[in-house]
């Protein structure tokens, strides 16, 4: 369902009472992608939105370890689907390709502070 079918469904509803003002809204909101109680959105392309290279978790470009941390597979998984759809015509290694240079690099977590010398 589109976002406009779903945002007409949904002033249908508004309309026949079935739907409060606040529900509407709410409801709204999480079509358009942003959730009105303040957390993270429902929209399709939120996943997206969020993708980033891991910059810890690499073996080339950081794309397995960044897929590792936005969804429930680990990253060894990602890098065995990978290797396996290479095997299909070389997809998996443009696939590869691709993500690495459209998702934006992640951010490097600060070092540890060096233990105090004593």
């Amino acid at each position: 369902m589109s976002v406009s079918d779903e945002l007409e469904r949904l002033r249908s509803l508004h309309a026949s009472g079935a739907l409060s003002d606040a529900e509407y809204a709410q409801a709204k909101a999480r079509a358009l992608g942003a959730d009105a109680g303040g957390g993270q959105g429902y929209a399709h392309g939120n996943f997206l939105h969020r993708l980033s290279l891991s910059a810890t978790d690499k073996v080339i470009g950081g794309v397995c370890g960044g897929l590792g941390a936005h969804t429930g597979l680990p990253s060894w998984a990602w890098r065995v689907i990978f290797c396996i759809s290479v095997l299909y015509f070389g997809i998996g290694l443009l696939f590869y390709i691709l993500l690495w240079v459209f998702i934006p690099a992640g951010s490097v977590p600060p070092a540890a502070p060096p233990p105090p010398t004593g």
